[in-house]
């Protein structure tokens, strides 16, 4: 068998052929994507052992799905039949951090919120933060060039790699970018490789920026407004004061009612949302009595300032942890559209509009400050798969969003969910130029087949 020749090109250990224990490594957090029947699994653990998996299945014309979490929710890691699932969780090793240069080069393994935990010990930081930042790995992040609360200030993902390597579908190694934070040779195939979802390559290993942490405790503003409406016309202000805020997140009142069911958060019953905004930096202070005033300006019932870094930490346990408090209302299509931020009012409209006529309960959260729409679509937890009158409220959501000069995916990338409504956005020729790309770097398209493009 073929299976044979891949475990003896690798070390013992390193590949799975239990059904039993392959099933583990075949999806995402998404439970709506029916994943395939993974031939084998590689383990990882160095750059090699992708290399030598890479080759073999090249040679052989199998499949291969990269993985690093599974904290993806959009089937982006899902398998296909006969696939070779190679996970590069074990490549966990932090080999530099440089506080002189303010890089660190990992694995792709790493975990977000480990590598920021190291940076602080020398007085940096890791600035992408997803709301999975505990269990989501840096390959992960990459692949789906993801955000997270801090890129409103910092960027995503994007704005913090330097230079990967990664290997090619045919076992080549291929190595992008520099340790400068300058530099114009040859085309940005680091750019190229982020966000690509392990459809042109596999990340084993990212020269990574850091930031110097901030040496004061944010200063946190938390406004509640009577309408969702309200709260977005009030970031956009904040945005047009230019005050330079490090985090500005917004929730619904559906998302408030379902935290507060939880958590008991003492909700108001006149809050119809909340706005969560800080500043860092010397200058702290100052920002965030701009942004109370446009708060204040736009309406808010309830605006509170602190620098309490305990207090800050709660409110922000809130945001973070929406998702699992919405997850309790029932199944979720978790959701992720982008938009000018001087559009957030018109799309908060839109989604408001579209639940009321899908008869929908959509809770949302967003980025507000990158005018980043998380809405999740809640249906019956006993259905066998997403009803059809979510998937026709999610399209007229997803083409409201294009109609207002927005994008399908602001961090969680296309995956095999929105793989649909590409068209829509690229337009034929952008897709050609992006096949084009994929048959380059892929002849034989067996890197993560039916995912991004």
């Amino acid at each position: 068998m073929i299976i044979d020749d891949l475990v003896k090109e690798l070390p013992p250990g390193r590949v799975i052929t239990d059904p039993d224990q392959i099933g583990a490594y075949c999806n995402d957090e998404h439970s709506y994507v029916t994943p395939g029947q993974a031939c084998a699994v590689v383990v990882a653990r160095e750059r090699d052992d992708v290399v030598a998996a890479l080759r073999w299945a090249s040679r052989n014309r199998v499949p291969v799905i990269p993985r690093g979490a599974g904290t993806g929710i959009v089937g982006g890691t899902a398998a296909v039949d006969g696939c070779l699932v190679i996970s590069l969780a074990k490549m966990t090793a932090i080999r530099e951090l440089s506080a002189e240069d303010e890089l660190a080069v990992v694995e792709p393994g790493v975990i977000n919120a480990e590598l920021d935990r190291q940076a602080r010990k020398l007085g940096l930081m890791y600035a992408p933060d997803p709301s999975s930042y505990e269990t989501c790995t840096i390959g992960g992040n990459i692949a789906t060039n993801a955000g997270g609360l801090r890129c409103v200030k910092y960027g995503v993902t994007r704005e913090s790699v330097l230079g990967l390597e990664a290997v090619l579908a045919d076992g080549s190694v291929l190595r992008t970018g520099r340790r400068t934070i300058k530099g114009v040779v040859g085309y940005d195939l680091t750019a190229l490789l982020i966000g690509s979802e392990g459809t042109l390559g596999v990340v084993t290993e990212a020269t990574l920026r850091l930031r110097p942490a901030p040496k004061q405790p944010p200063v946190t503003v938390a406004a509640e407004f009577p309408t969702i409406r309200q709260a977005a016309e009030a970031v956009w202000a904040i945005i047009r004061c230019a005050v330079g805020p490090s985090l500005l997140e917004l929730m619904d009142r559906t998302t408030l009612v379902a935290m507060d069911e939880w958590r008991n958060i003492g909700l108001d019953p006149a809050t119809g949302a909340m706005l969560l905004g800080q500043a860092d930096g010397s200058d702290a202070q100052a920002a965030a009595a701009v942004m109370a005033q446009c708060c204040e300006a736009a309406g808010a019932s309830v605006v509170a300032v602190s620098s309490d870094e305990a207090e800050a930490a709660q409110l922000l346990t809130v945001r973070r942890t929406a998702f699992n408090a919405i997850e309790r209302l029932g199944a979720c299509l978790i959701e992720d559209v982008c938009v000018p931020r001087s559009k957030l009012p018109e799309m908060f409209d839109a989604v408001t509009r579209i639940a009321e006529q899908y008869k929908v309960l959509v809770p949302t959260v967003a980025h507000a400050g990158d005018g980043n729409l998380h809405p999740v679509f809640v249906f019956d937890r006993s259905l066998p798969e997403i009803p059809a009158e979510v998937w026709a409220a999610a399209d007229e959501l997803f083409r409201a969003a294009l109609a207002l000069g927005g994008t399908l995916t602001g961090e969680h990338g296309v995956g095999t969910l929105k793989r649909h409504w590409l068209g829509e956005e690229l337009g034929a020729e952008t897709l050609a130029a992006n096949l084009a790309i994929k048959r380059a770097l892929d002849p034989l398209g067996i890197l993560n087949p039916g995912k991004a493009i």
